[in-house]
């Protein structure tokens, strides 16, 4: 009986304990996830020289500073391409591509199948939207995706539909606001100076939205009619006088003042806000472009009051936009990248003051120099057929009327253009296609800016400081004054502090992409900037 008695106690303690569930696993406790980037935001200077963040540091208290102290700092980064131009720098920015690649040689150059000078936005098939007689404009010039373009196909959601990434590019110039949008890009938007409203074109969309035609009824370019441009700090003076009157003239003035970044920086919030960029789920691309600071330091150049006040203006409007979004998106959840599109050359007239070479020639004196050099040797004839920048174009068809070799004739052109003075370089179309000129640094900016079906026949290099300008000053050369721009980035994944290596402006696309995991543009040439990024954190699973 105790033996049974034992044997049913067993029996029962093993039923209840069947019935009693099973402790649950004990899983390792996830890293914690790092911030997704919900927005990708481009802030784009035009002509900001790198040494404009240093010479003026002291009087930063927005943006910059806040980039500057929070963000990675690039404090050798340049163009490695030529020439460094407003569209060039603007296509390279998310693209990661050189000109050769991109297609993207210039503002504007001579195209031998229309025999037309074409702009790097020019598209006739197009119309304006936003305003009746605005200027078109496009992308379908530029050869290569963007980063935007990249995340898009990604995400396998169809154009238009509520889960797909929203890219949109704006600006006051047409170009600064399409290059980096890229191709497949929502939106662009850009300023019309015949009447102050802010427009697109076709390509994106059939009708402009009712918050752009909103904004445009609001009429904020008007609000700035006779008032004096005077600087922040002492002393008081007036920078810049506008006129009285609305027209083309004063919307130009404004484009030429701190009130077009201001201007901008309204349209760019209300882009935030009715768009809602960066709040709706996947990640989303806003490229912001501020022009003024271009058309002021053509006019007055770097070493002007007007230049430096215009920065410092430029730190403020930079402040307000990160705040804005801050407060609709989260910087934590931002990946914010600073640059510039080229710099600037001092005026000549001030260098000649501190005993510095530079000086001006113009386009007729260069360029008749070549003509005078083809008409004696080989007769008369309209040896080039147009210009962009520094390189001509010859007339083949003159050259096969006359049975002419196309190399000969170049090497004439060259040796012309060579023996110019202050000409300091002359690459033949030849050479750039063999690859036979120079390893260093300017050589091969000149390589990667030709592009074999866009470039002319020569690239003509003058001394440093030489202009082709008649008044102020420009940019455009190899030179480290136009090609050493800011770099910086703040967000996720961005390890804070300054890096002192030499980077390109064309390591900014891939480094993006690789931070929001997307495969980097498809001419992209750049490296990954892995020194400044934290490890990748796996996320939760969901």
């Amino acid at each position: 009986m105790r033996k049974l008695l034992t044997l049913l106690f067993v029996l029962s303690a093993v039923v209840t304990a069947s019935q009693q569930p099973a402790p649950p696993p004990v899983r390792p406790r996830p890293a914690p996830a790092q911030p997704e980037v919900r927005l990708v935001l481009l802030i784009a200077v035009d002509q900001f020289r790198y040494d404009y963040l240093t010479r003026f540091r002291k009087e930063f208290t927005g943006g910059f500073d806040r980039l500057l102290t929070q963000g990675a700092v690039f404090t050798d980064a340049n163009l490695e391409h030529y020439p460094t131009v407003t569209a060039i720098g603007h296509a390279t920015m998310l693209s990661g591509a050189t000109p050769s690649v991109s297609g993207i040689i210039g503002n504007d150059w001579f195209d031998r199948e229309t025999a037309a000078q074409v702009q790097s936005i020019t598209d006739s098939s197009v119309k304006p939207i936003g305003a009746p007689d605005a200027a078109t404009a496009s992308p379908r010039r530029l050869l290569v995706s963007t980063v935007g373009d990249e995340i898009k196909l990604a995400s396998g959601a169809a154009r238009g539909a509520a889960n797909a990434p929203k890219v949109i590019g704006v600006s006051l110039k047409d170009r600064s606001a399409v290059m980096p949008a890229g191709r497949g890009a929502d939106a662009a938007y850009w300023l019309d100076i015949k009447s102050g409203a802010m427009v697109s074109s076709t390509y994106y969309m059939p009708e402009a939205p009712a918050w752009v035609r909103a904004f445009n009824d609001r009429h904020l370019a008007d609000g700035h009619l006779g008032e004096e441009w005077t600087p922040l700090s002492p002393p008081a003076t007036t920078l810049k006088q506008m006129p009285k009157e609305k027209g083309q003239p004063y919307y130009e003035a404004v484009f030429a003042s701190p009130w077009g970044n201001d201007l901008l920086l309204e349209f760019a919030a209300d882009v935030l806000t009715h768009e809602r960029m960066g709040q709706r789920g996947p990640t989303d691309v806003l490229s912001v472009s501020f022009s003024s600071n271009d058309s002021v330091g053509h006019t007055y150049g770097p070493e002007s009051p007007q230049v430096r006040d215009i920065a410092v203006r430029t730190d403020r409007v930079i402040g307000q936009l990160l705040q804005r979004v801050d407060k609709l998106v989260g910087l934590r959840h931002t990946l914010v990248a600073l640059t510039a599109d080229h710099g600037v050359a001092p005026v000549p007239e001030d260098l000649t003051k501190r005993s510095l070479p530079g000086g001006r020639i113009t386009n007729k004196e260069l360029f008749g120099a070549i003509e005078k050099a083809l008409t004696g040797r080989f007769g008369e004839g309209q040896w080039l057929l147009s210009t962009a920048g520094t390189s001509p174009y010859l007339n083949y068809a003159l050259m096969d009327q006359m049975k002419l070799d196309p190399a000969e004739v170049r090497r004439v052109a060259a040796a012309a253009a060579t023996a110019f003075p202050h000409v300091a370089r002359v690459y033949t179309r030849d050479q750039l296609v063999n690859g036979s000129v120079g390893g260093d640094r300017i050589a091969q900016r000149v390589v990667r800016g030709f592009n074999a079906q866009r470039s002319g026949d020569l690239e003509i290099i003058l001394e440093p400081y030489w202009l082709r300008s008649a008044t102020g000053t420009t940019h455009g050369t190899p030179y480290n004054y136009d090609a050493h721009i800011p770099l910086v980035l703040m967000g996720p994944r961005i390890k804070p502090g300054t890096y002192s290596d030499h980077v390109a402006l064309n390591d900014l696309a891939p480094t993006i992409t690789t931070i929001v995991g997307v495969d980097p543009p498809s001419g992209s040439s750049g490296r990954v900037l892995t020194e400044a990024l934290t490890p990748a954190v796996a996320r939760a699973p969901r």
